[in-house]
């Protein structure tokens, strides 16, 4: 976790006192995240968080790169492939992908990460990481997030506390940034439980592919994903939260032809006919602007 300070060294860092950095997150004018009870800084959006203070024409927003990063989504995919809108894939993490967006080293990113303080998605994260400068946050597609577990469910799991439970079930996880990685710490804060305190799978997963993988291999027994994936690769499935998947996209790029043709094919009949046949999606509020940086 090299990527996150705490409150002391985002102090140092920025050289100012640490209550000065206490007051910016109460005025939720800093990128943070609080976990285990305090407060965390991702240290790519610190970095973007100062460069937006700068008045440089080298820093003007031009066309970025025909990527979207950021969190993996199987309906995502699909349509990308499908759509021939010309967009690359790059996935790694909600948290990496915000990073690549603001840095302009991607036209969008697809992200689902919940806000501890507020319990909302993405919204929060983006306004403290970007000021509200230069994207919006595009409706993608409610999802059902939960356990992923072997076929039958052997061993009987049936919510979150039961991954510390007696039966020491062996936890898959995601890479730290990821957004059900993010979901997996906050709701085993809500149950009093440590990450620790769980027999945790190593090294991680990059994507939730990859960690319905490692439980049909029987590496492990369970892990937090969506349901299309448990759909996918014929696992069991509980349901522990529904959530917002969005795209964040330069406002510069929305504009332009590759994210229009993307959302102009989500629109269609196919789109809705494979969000069904995927499993756990509602897309009834897709292609809402829900935050806006002006």
């Amino acid at each position: 976790m090299n990527d996150l300070m705490t409150t002391r060294e985002v102090a140092d860092y920025l050289r100012i006192k640490e209550r000065k950095v206490y007051d910016l997150v109460r005025q939720g004018n800093i990128p943070c995240s609080r976990r285990s009870g305090k407060w965390l800084f991702p240290k790519a959006l610190i970095d973007r968080w100062v460069l937006q203070g700068v008045q440089s024409p080298e820093i003007a927003l031009g066309p970025a790169p025909a990527i979207i990063a950021g969190s993996h989504d199987p309906l995502l995919d699909w349509a990308v492939r499908e759509s021939g809108c010309g967009l690359a894939i790059l996935g790694g993490g909600s948290l990496d992908g915000l990073s690549r967006v603001a840095d302009g080293a991607a036209a969008a990113c697809g992200a689902h990460m919940r806000d501890p303080e507020t319990g909302t998605y993405n919204v929060p994260w983006v306004s403290r990481a970007l000021g509200g400068r230069d994207v919006v946050v595009i409706r993608w597609a409610q999802r059902v997030q939960g356990l992923l577990v072997a076929a039958g469910n052997p061993l009987g799991l049936a919510g979150i506390a039961d991954l510390a439970g007696t039966a020491k079930p062996r936890v898959g996880q995601r890479q730290e940034g990821a957004g059900s990685q993010m979901l997996l710490r906050q709701l085993l804060g809500d149950a009093d439980i440590a990450l620790d305190d769980l027999n945790l799978v190593l090294p991680s997963a990059n994507t939730e592919g990859d960690l319905a993988l490692l439980i049909a291999d029987d590496k492990a027994d369970a892990g937090v994903a969506i349901a299309a994936v448990a759909r996918t690769h014929r696992l069991d499935f509980v349901p522990l939260a529904d959530e917002y998947f969005d795209l964040i996209v330069r406002r510069h790029d929305y504009f332009e032809a590759p994210i229009q043709t993307l959302l102009a094919f989500a629109r269609g009949d196919a789109f809705r006919a494979r969000a069904d046949e995927l499993t756990g999606y509602d897309i009834r509020e897709f292609g809402t602007v829900v935050w806006n940086g002006d």
